[in-house]
C-alpha cells in the first residue's frame, strides 16, 4: 500500500518564466542520466538481486527517484507556467512549444526523447550495482553543468538539493556493492552472473 502527500520532497518556488532554463533542466526528467531512468533502472534491477537489503535498498532509491522526477518536473512547469510566443521563439523552445505546449514530457536538454535504452537491468548483481554507481556520479555532473550554467538563486535551490541526493546514492550503492560481495564467493563473483549461475566456478563457464 502507498502513502503518498500531496508535496514535493523539496518545495520549488520560482517566479521568473525562463524557457531557456526549463529546457535545460528537462535533460533531468527525460535525458540520458535523468530522474525517470534513474527510477526505472532502480525499480527493475530490485527482483533478481540476490541480497535482500539491497533490494530494499534500489526500492527505497528507486521510489525517490520517483520524487525527484517531480521536482524537476514542477521546476520546468513552472519556468513555463506564464510563456509567452514571443519568449518561446527567443529562447529557442518554439520547437518543443509546437509538439508539446508547455505540457511536460521526457526528453533531453538537446531534444533527444527519452528511451529506455538509456538504462540497463541486467539480473547480475554487481554488473548492476556497478552501473547504479556510475549512474549516480553522472547524474551528480549534470546538476554540477546546471549550477554552472544558472544564477537564479530560486532554481539553483532545488538543484542543490537534488545533488546532494545524487552523492548519497552513490554512497548507499557503494555500501550495497560491498554488502552484495560479502554473500557472494570472493573468488568467482566477478566471473560469472551471481544471480543466474548459482555456484559455477570460472573454470565451467
Amino acid at each position: 500500500m502507498w502513502t503518498y502527500e500531496k508535496r514535493l520532497q523539496f518545495p520549488v518556488k520560482i517566479t521568473k518564466t525562463c524557457p531557456k532554463t526549463a529546457q535545460m533542466i528537462i535533460s533531468q526528467y527525460g535525458g540520458p542520466d535523468g530522474e525517470l531512468s534513474a527510477s526505472m533502472r532502480y525499480l527493475s534491477q530490485r527482483y533478481t538481486m540476490p541480497v535482500k537489503q539491497v533490494g530494499g535498498l534500489l526500492t527505497d532509491i528507486g521510489t525517490e527517484e520517483l520524487a525527484h522526477m517531480e521536482i524537476i518536473c514542477a521546476m520546468v512547469y513552472q519556468l513555463t507556467k506564464h510563456l509567452t510566443i514571443e519568449e518561446a521563439k527567443e529562447a529557442g523552445f518554439d520547437a518543443y512549444y509546437v509538439d508539446h505546449t508547455t505540457a511536460l514530457w521526457p526528453q533531453a536538454a538537446s531534444a533527444l526523447p527519452f528511451t529506455s535504452i538509456e538504462f540497463q537491468s541486467k539480473g547480475d548483481a554487481i554488473t548492476d550495482l556497478t552501473e547504479d554507481l556510475a549512474a549516480e556520479q553522472k547524474a551528480r555532473t549534470v546538476y554540477d553543468n546546471l549550477l554552472r550554467m544558472i544564477p537564479d538563486a530560486e532554481v539553483r535551490e532545488p538543484l542543490k538539493f537534488l545533488r546532494a541526493r545524487e552523492i548519497v546514492h552513490f554512497q548507499r550503492f557503494g555500501e550495497a556493492l560491498e554488502k552484495t560481495k560479502e554473500k557472494l564467493d570472493s573468488k568467482n563473483f566477478y566471473y560469472f552472473n551471481p544471480e543466474f549461475d548459482k555456484g559455477m566456478m570460472k573454470t565451467e563457464l
